[in-house]
């Protein structure tokens, strides 16, 4: 094996496409009521509040949680070259189209550095990590949190470096999740992966419940992630006319 710790096997889980339905579905019904915000059907900045920020906070950190996990298990008979890079081209295009259609839409709040744009880059910087010790990953995660609790944003001045998590300048922005701290999940998931046997967290499904069905979105999930806006702001901006 490449890696230390357990056996990790690199075929699909189900419960971690499952786990991805579920950060899609939370992820969906945050950006539905800011949507409603955008078309003054609800109150400006309801989605600010602590309970939505504490809820999109933890919807981010699933997906780069559940990224680091995936990047261990497709590389865990050996380092694929050629997918790897297949993966973090198809994310990072995604990511520019995010970016252009939201400048198109909302020039002055456009996405400059979204989750696609983390996971791209997490990707990228992930894979050393995949050769290192575990602890080195397990430390890697400790630090970046500390680093974003003492030092924050004070450390760049240039508006360019605002993606790092560390720029004292941040533009308005519909998406914004920095490397610092958001670069700490992603770490956290490839440690556990490659600490724990993770083909035994897979459940025993119950008859009646439709693991394979549920699964489906989490197995498409970018093409979930760059559809579902669009729909809805078509159907609530569809809505808001009929109501005026």
């Amino acid at each position: 094996m490449m890696f230390t710790g357990s056996e990790i096997r690199g075929n699909r889980l189900l419960f971690l496409d499952v786990a991805r339905t579920i950060a899609l579905f939370g992820m969906i019904v945050f950006h539905f009521f800011r949507d409603l915000e955008v078309f003054g059907m609800i109150a400006q900045g309801t989605t600010l509040n602590v309970g939505w920020a504490i809820f999109a906070r933890a919807i981010a950190g699933s997906f780069l949680f559940l990224s680091g996990v995936s990047l261990v298990l497709a590389h865990a008979r050996g380092f694929r070259g050629k997918a790897w890079l297949r993966r973090v081209v198809l994310i990072s295009g995604a990511a520019c189209l995010v970016t252009l259609a939201t400048y198109a839409a909302f020039p002055s709040q456009f996405v400059f550095f979204g989750i696609l744009h983390a996971l791209a880059l997490a990707s990228l910087l992930g894979v050393p990590f995949l050769f290192a010790p575990v602890w080195v990953s397990l430390i890697g995660a400790v630090s970046i949190l500390i680093a974003s609790a003492t030092v924050g944003r004070a450390v760049f001045t240039s508006p360019w470096m605002a993606w790092t998590g560390l720029g004292m300048e941040v533009r308005a922005s519909l998406d914004f999740i920095p490397i610092v701290p958001w670069m700490a999940p992603f770490l956290l998931g490839v440690a556990l992966a490659r600490i724990a046997y993770t083909k035994r967290f897979e459940p025993t499904w119950p008859r009646w419940f439709p693991a394979q069905a549920v699964a489906w979105p989490g197995r498409h999930s970018l093409a979930v992630y760059l559809l579902h806006q669009p729909i809805l702001l078509a159907l609530i901006g569809a809505a808001a006319k009929v109501m005026k």
